[in-house]
């Protein structure tokens, strides 16, 4: 039978240091319950277009006052409004993932072990996250969210001026370049630290 292994045991100064990892504990619980509020969020949106379809008009200026305003604002729930809505909707979900990603992610990562090995509901992305991989899919799930956005602000094209889409869309393709950056030092790192593993 083999033996545990055994742990140098760490000074003061090393173990205050390393045990300091513990105060990110509270921003992941913050961040729980951020989660929390998107989710009451995304139900009292999806409440609000289910009721404005079956003819309630309370819900129908809710959702209207929240995908438009000014002179093009339409009277009704027309199909670019129902797509605006549903786009918020994906949008609270799309953000509600990279929360999961930055909670668990972060505390394997950064805090302690979560012990998931061989568990039935284990992110197939958690067997294998590391600072570097978390940070191109965060990076991954930020352009999924520009995304959303721009389009949003395309359908509804007739309410901005043209300086605000000109800057939306810079903006989206800052956040694809930055990724794109990241995604190529990810590699390069990778590509160094196999060939150091090669040469040793």
């Amino acid at each position: 039978m083999s033996n545990p292994k055994q742990f140098t045991k760490l000074s003061p100064l090393a173990g205050l240091i390393f045990f300091s990892r513990w105060l990110q504990l509270p921003l992941y619980l913050g961040l729980i319950l951020a989660q929390c509020v998107y989710v009451f969020h995304f139900w009292v949106e999806l409440i609000d277009l289910i009721g404005a379809a079956m003819g309630n008009q309370s819900a129908l200026q809710h959702i209207l006052d929240a995908v438009s305003a000014g002179a093009n604002r339409p009277t009704k729930l027309n199909e670019a409004t129902i797509m605006l809505v549903v786009l918020g909707l994906i949008d609270v979900v799309m953000i509600s993932n990279l929360l999961i990603m930055v909670i668990i992610g972060g505390y394997e990562t950064f805090v302690s072990r979560l012990g998931l090995d061989g568990h039935p509901d284990q992110p197939e992305w958690l067997s294998h996250v590391n600072a570097s991989v978390l940070k191109v899919k965060l990076a991954m799930a930020i352009i999924g969210i520009s995304s959303i956005h721009l389009l949003k602000t395309f359908i509804n094209a007739a309410n901005y001026t043209e300086t605000v889409l000109l800057a939306q869309t810079g903006i989206h393709l800052a956040f694809l370049l930055s990724a794109l950056a990241i995604a190529h030092c990810d590699q390069i790192v990778t590509r160094t630290q196999l060939a150091s593993k090669d040469h040793h």
